[in-house]
């Protein structure tokens, strides 16, 4: 790419125009220029249309000012980077030319100039922050509403994200995990590697996986969990949950030989029920947690339960866990 020119303005009295160096890309049947803007100025020049503001026309979402926010405070307190590039269209109002033998963008410094295709949180961000960056940009030049429109929708269902459970796999690479994070990652790598494990078999680290439980879910079910372990290391909390599941896996196997555990609602429908039945273990039998020990308090749960109930649970973890705990309070005897 060349080098942008050192001030991005016309080397002309007018100020209301800007210049930029750019380059010519060509892609199936489209083109665009690539450059480096300011982030200031693509604040000032870029608009959005929403379906809310455009029921006819519109086709984007609506900003989320709190992600904008989370973006503006990475720039300035986190002296962040961000290498991914703007995608804009230029409008009529841009007067958007190619001067200098085609190596120079030129174009009106004034609201609306562009429409952004892809990126229009970075740029709601880059208004609020204080600091300025320099930021790729794309521009396409002579789109219709038709084109544009296709843009966005090629844009935003061919570039697939990265799996949430691949980038809790990795944040410890990163160094940007909370101490929780750490904690459920330890927690769950036992349960991954520890022949003896309840979830022996059963885990997905780094992918989505429809028969698996994936880092994402783990998280989501033992995360409001930790708080009953303020003393315990990883390990410690790996076993006493392992016991628990391996008296679940017990009594499930009663009834079937369906991996069931595996199962994002059951496996969250029973964690979320652990901490009345480890409640009942203390009271019963102290702090001496053992798989047998768990299964004497949630062997009367399974008593005269339908196995459809957990081989085709449905799709809430909390009705699950709803009829869990009935049953787990209707067969108390005292």
């Amino acid at each position: 790419m060349a080098n942008d020119l050192p001030t991005g303005k016309a080397d002309t009295e007018d100020e209301s125009r800007l210049r930029y160096s750019v380059s010519l890309v060509r892609q199936g049947k489209h083109q665009f220029y690539t450059l480096t803007m300011p982030s200031d100025v693509l604040a000032q020049t870029c608009k959005v249309t929403t379906r809310k503001e455009d029921p006819k026309l519109g086709f984007q979402r609506e900003l989320d000012e709190k992600r904008a926010t989370e973006i503006a405070t990475y720039i300035d307190e986190e002296l962040g980077t961000i290498p991914n590039s703007i995608v804009l269209s230029a409008q009529e109002q841009a007067e958007l030319k190619i001067v200098g033998r085609g190596k120079t963008l030129e174009f009106s410094k004034v609201p609306g100039a562009f429409l952004i295709l892809d990126g229009q949180h970075r740029v709601f961000g880059f208004s609020k922050a204080a600091k300025t960056l320099r930021v790729p940009v794309v521009i396409y030049n002579g789109l219709s509403r038709k084109e544009e429109t296709r843009l966005f929708i090629d844009i935003n269902t061919k570039q697939k994200p990265v799996p949430s459970q691949l980038l809790l796999d990795i944040k410890q690479l990163a160094d940007i995990e909370s101490e929780a994070e750490e904690v459920l990652r330890d927690v769950f790598d036992f349960f991954h590697s520890d022949t003896k494990s309840a979830l022996s078999g059963l885990l997905s680290p780094s992918e989505a996986s429809r028969t698996k439980i994936t880092r994402v879910t783990f998280n989501n079910a033992v995360k409001p969990l930790l708080s009953l372990f303020p003393t315990r290391t990883t390990e410690e909390i790996y076993l006493i949950l392992n016991a628990y599941l391996l008296a679940v896996a017990a009594e499930v196997n009663k009834k079937t030989s369906n991996p069931v555990l595996s199962k994002p609602v059951v496996f969250r429908g029973f964690l979320a029920i652990f901490r009345d039945v480890a409640q009942r273990h203390v009271d019963k039998h102290g702090n001496h947690y053992s798989a047998q020990n768990f299964q004497e308090i949630v062997q009367p749960i399974f008593m005269n339960m339908p196995i459809a109930k957990l081989e085709k649970p449905g799709t809430s973890w909390t009705a699950l866990r709803d009829y869990l705990e009935k049953r787990l309070t209707s067969k108390l005897s005292l």
